[in-house]
């Protein structure tokens, strides 16, 4: 079962103009297709002229993603997120998503300003503002896809409600504040997220002001996810020794150490949890289990050493950590829907701009 979103939410008219002015910005700033670092740490630029063909997989980290023009849409495991310039979304921890651009064209390209977390200065923030405001409460039947506009795309990928929580038939009441939501979600934008956006930037095209100004307009945007209707769930990896901190734990050692074989025992001993709590909560957040989070981190890791290392098939499988060849193959079909070699011909002939966008 999917979660599934409804057709995108026009964006308010009180909104348009900021949104166009932040479109013109970020057109600026990345001048053909790609991902577009700026002179600002952790703050990117993201353009595409046409909609992508197929899902492009990646890893992607704990963020904020405002959309100015165009739409995505983003799938965890079975569950399927759309966002687009009425609806920002947030990672709150790094996960493997797959995810396709699917409004762009080169009059009117796909334009997104990428904000990567700090996780001490999210701490700074949460402990300087108290709890954020509670989201709508969780009802169990989220992933129905049956509601309109943007309220529909705020519920509908609640993944911890319904079919998101990874096999839980629907939410088990009121959950305590400890307990992990999806480690993604989609709310609306609003005006002042959107002129903090703005401000940020602007701030590209004056060098001299990133110093005293950058850090306040990247704290304000965070401020403003934290203070959105789901901003607990990004508040939660914040929150010393919360369970949501404590997976998240597992998942920088899992990242680091994805090479190495896998003992649940000794993961749940890194993230200070028992093992059958670790599954628990590591399925909550990030819609699977840590050895299928493992596995999607080899499998990407060996598609960008086929195509962007040109590292023939059975070298890629060892080094991401698989002793037999066949295994490999046959997981990295599964995943990308074609054999490892036929799919890095195929990647090495695709636009750059495209890999993991």
């Amino acid at each position: 079962m999917q979660a599934t979103v409804a057709t995108p939410a026009a964006v308010a008219p009180t909104a348009a103009s900021a949104t166009a002015t932040l479109a013109d910005l970020l057109r600026r700033h990345a001048p053909r297709e790609g991902l577009w670092a700026t002179a600002l740490p952790r703050v990117l630029a993201i353009r595409l002229d046409a909609p992508g063909g197929e899902m492009a997989h990646a890893v992607q980290p704990a963020s904020l993603c405002v959309i100015a023009q165009g739409a995505k849409e983003v799938r965890l495991g079975e569950e399927r997120y759309v966002y687009d310039a009425a609806r920002f979304m947030v990672f709150t921890t790094d996960l493997p998503v797959s995810a396709r651009v699917t409004d762009a064209s080169p009059e009117r390209p796909y334009l997104c300003l990428r904000l990567d977390f700090d996780p001490e200065e999210v701490a700074e923030l949460v402990a300087q503002s108290g709890p954020p405001p509670r989201g709508t409460p969780r009802s169990g039947n989220g992933g129905n896809g049956n509601g309109n506009g943007a309220s529909a795309s705020a519920s509908a990928s609640d993944g911890s409600a319904g079919v998101g929580q990874g096999g839980d038939k629907g939410d088990k009441g009121d959950k305590g504040a400890d307990e992990p939501g999806r480690g993604l979600f989609v709310s609306d934008v609003t005006p002042d997220m959107l002129d903090a956006a703005v401000r940020l930037m602007r701030l590209l095209d004056h060098p001299e002001d990133h110093a005293a100004l950058a850090p306040m307009a990247m704290r304000e945007l965070v401020y403003r996810v934290l203070r959105s209707e789901q901003g607990e769930r990004l508040a939660q990896v914040a929150r010393a020794d919360s369970q949501t901190q404590r997976v998240h734990r597992a998942i920088r050692w899992l990242k680091a150490h994805y090479a190495q074989p896998l003992r649940i025992e000794a993961l749940a001993k890194e993230a200070h949890m028992s093992a059958s709590s670790l599954h628990h909560h590591f399925r909550a957040l990030t819609s699977m289990s840590p050895l299928q989070y493992q596995k999607q981190l080899r499998l990407q890791e060996a598609r960008r050493l086929l195509v962007a290392e040109g590292l023939e098939v059975a070298r890629a499988g060892h080094a991401v950590g698989y002793e037999s060849p066949s295994q490999f193959s046959r997981e990295y079909s599964r995943l990308y829907g074609t054999p490892p070699s036929r799919d890095a011909a195929r990647w090495r002939d695709a636009p750059a701009s495209r890999l993991g966008l």
